[in-house]
């Protein structure tokens, strides 16, 4: 489990594929940048950019996980050189910063509008209609890994479009900053609301 509260910007520094096949996977060699490694271990789990990854090698400043064919079809940001967001796994006694992240990725949403508003930014995000339904006004969401809040959403033709307000320090301390209108975003719902739909319509 994971909060959405990103401990820091890694770099994927190489994508090497898994096979000749063309639903062969990748591993990936990503710098952790500031993020420490010290207490990581080999199988161990850290998000990246929103998408719960198993660490299969690792260095002092570097770890490698394999990504599967089926991972990189769901998710946006995994199948190149770049900048992502990590974070380590939740221990019991840590504090929850932001809500509970499972890491599993549910779907792509679409950025239709990222510009500043005063000191802060406006991200509008299209999500498909299947995630559209669990979003709620101050409910949250996670993209690419980032524990949000929920502005707005409102119901338009080929999904749900909801906005959020970034502050200062989100936009500087993730890769949310590089988002533009048409970027591809990783969001995973809020898990309560997985609960609460399967209670609200399971049998009785």
């Amino acid at each position: 489990m994971f909060t959405g509260i990103v401990a820091a910007v890694g770099r994927i520094e190489s994508v090497t594929p898994l096979g000749n096949a063309g639903d062969a996977g990748v591993r990936l060699s990503i710098d952790a940048g500031s993020l420490d490694l010290e207490d990581v271990q080999l199988g161990d789990s850290i998000t990246v950019q929103g998408a719960c990854m198993t660490v299969i090698e690792k260095t002092a400043h570097t770890f490698d996980v394999d990504v599967s064919r089926e991972s990189l079809n769901c998710t946006a940001g995994l199948g190149q050189t770049g900048e992502v967001n990590l974070e380590k796994a939740l221990r019991a006694h840590d504090r929850l910063g932001g809500h509970i992240v499972s890491g599993h990725v549910d779907g792509l949403g679409t950025v239709t509008h990222f510009a500043p508003v005063g000191e802060s930014h406006e991200l509008r995000v299209l999500a498909p209609r299947e995630i559209g339904r669990y979003l709620a006004y101050k409910g949250s969401i996670t993209v690419n890994g980032v524990s949000l809040t929920v502005n707005s959403v409102k119901d338009v033709d080929g999904g749900s479009e909801f906005s959020i307000n970034l502050i200062p320090h989100t936009v500087q301390v993730t890769t949310l900053k590089n988002l533009k209108s048409g970027s591809q975003v990783n969001l995973e719902i809020d898990l309560i609301a997985r609960y609460v739909e399967r209670m609200m319509n399971a049998p009785k």
